[in-house]
């Protein structure tokens, strides 16, 4: 009776909604052990964490500026098509769908379900079983909403972002107030040179920017946000800025109550915090927690399937997934990809594992889509963009990224050696699939098996451009 097409229903409190529950996730209550364990001391972990919030901000202008002048959804995958061509976004959704964003997801979900479960099972860990079984339940009722209502799964994250903040300030409060009483003793001695570990920085940097990451997630959604010319800059400015505060406080509250060795040794950093600091919240932060996380994956699901819908119409994925739902105008079969991936790499998957595994790939390729802004500029000097930012910040975040991963796979060889191979097995599938035109018979199976697909989920290609 209508139109089938992806509505215009994010508006500027949803973008920083999105961005701010997909920043704030598990990262903050996870990747401090990482950040410690590889830059040695509390001080030098502080400083990595202020580092990659900086790092943040210089890549979050970056697509700020790509979004508003590439008027498509996508994100990376959109943005280095139309820079640096067809070869490398193809290897980039190759690995975004076959490492990336499945390790992302797993690591998010098992945080989720460590943290829901930790009050039931305290003082004991919880039973990895129950950890994954709880995590797939949560992965799978995100998954259910983002199938079922763009505006619904968009409410929600509103809400869910407000719950993070809530988390971040009851760890935040009791921490600094310790502080004010004189509680400095686990500061002594916090950048000790003989702890510091050089060769394992890139590792740190990882683990922080695993927790700051999600500050891209606007450009995935651009056709849907309201406004973008305007939104897409002030949610990305405003967001980035709160997270860090937040973080760096957090941080500091965090080593305030826990000592190098707590901090080591807890598997939910969050849980060992409250358990010192604070035991009448022993059984709500962990809970929190959790929610916070059931928001990252909310957004993550919804800007990642934003991608492979693109990349679907832009004859780089199955033309299934380029297909809307007819009555929710939802992208379903997008959302739905996912499914078996993250339950197997939940089901078999380690959370600092899958953290160096997927990181590799991402930063290489955050790195390559702030160079394809350099090599935009340079192309098209006569486009006007609304938003410009410096050329030395496109230049030298690129460079940061670039330098990290090819120092990582000297810090991690066997996962960064994993994670290349996935990347470089992309090459012989975009010249057979791709490059080459399909033959009439694998031609005519794809039309057959899309269309009897097509009649099943009742979705159909969108009707109007909105790009």
């Amino acid at each position: 009776e209508e139109a089938v097409f992806l509505r215009k229903k994010i508006t500027l409190l949803r973008a920083f909604s999105l961005l701010i529950g997909s920043m704030v996730g598990s990262g903050i209550f996870i990747s401090p052990k990482g950040v410690l364990k590889n830059s040695g001391t509390v001080g030098f972990s502080l400083v990595v964490w202020f580092a990659c919030g900086l790092l943040s901000m210089f890549g979050a202008l970056c697509y700020a500026e790509l979004g508003t002048r590439i008027t498509k959804s996508g994100g990376h995958y959109i943005y280095i098509l139309e820079t640096l061509g067809p070869l490398p976004s193809f290897l980039f959704l190759w690995a975004e769908f076959f490492a990336i964003r499945p390790a992302n997801s797993a690591v998010v979900s098992l945080a989720f379900g460590r943290y829901l479960l930790e009050p039931f099972f305290a003082p004991c860990a919880a039973p990895v079983p129950a950890v994954k079984l709880v995590s797939l339940l949560g992965y799978y009722a995100v998954l259910t909403l983002n199938s079922w209502s763009v505006t619904w799964s968009a409410r929600l994250q509103t809400a869910l972002s407000v719950v993070k903040l809530l988390a971040l300030a009851l760890i935040i409060v009791p921490g600094i107030m310790l502080l004010a009483q004189g509680h400095t003793e686990n500061f002594q001695d916090a950048f000790d040179r003989q702890s510091l570990v050089p060769d394992k920085l890139p590792l740190a940097f990882y683990a922080g920017m695993f927790a700051y990451s999600g500050w891209f997630q606007a450009s995935s959604v651009r056709e849907e946000l309201v406004r973008p010319e305007r939104n897409i800059p002030l949610a990305v400015i405003v967001s980035v800025i709160t997270v860090i505060v937040g973080y760096m406080l957090t941080n500091v509250s965090y080593y305030t109550v826990l000592g190098t060795q707590d901090v080591l040794a807890s598997p939910a950093v969050a849980v060992s915090f409250v358990q010192r600091a604070c035991k009448t919240l022993i059984s709500v932060v962990p809970v929190l927690v959790a929610l916070s996380c059931f928001g990252t994956m909310n957004g993550g699901i919804l800007t990642f399937s934003r991608t492979l819908f693109v990349a679907s119409r832009e004859g780089q994925w199955p033309p299934l997934f380029s297909m809307i739902h007819i009555r929710r105008h939802t992208p379903l079969p997008a959302v739905m990809l996912m499914f078996p991936l993250v339950t197997t790499m939940v089901c078999i998957g380690d959370i600092y594992h899958l953290m160096n595994f997927f990181s590799f790939s991402r930063w290489l390729f955050i790195g390559l889509a702030t160079l394809g802004l350099v090599v935009h500029r340079y192309r098209h000097p006569e486009l006007h963009s609304p938003f410009k930012v410096p050329l030395f910040i496109p230049v030298s975040f690129t460079v940061i990224c670039l330098f990290t991963v090819a120092m990582s796979i000297y810090s991690d060889p066997v996962n960064i050696s994993i994670g290349c191979t996935m990347v470089l097995s992309g090459f012989p599938v975009y010249y057979l699939v791709i490059h080459r035109k399909m033959s009439n018979r694998c031609h005519s199976l794809l039309y057959y098996l899309t269309h009897k697909l097509q009649l099943l989920l009742e979705v159909i290609q969108q009707e109007i451009k909105t790009y």
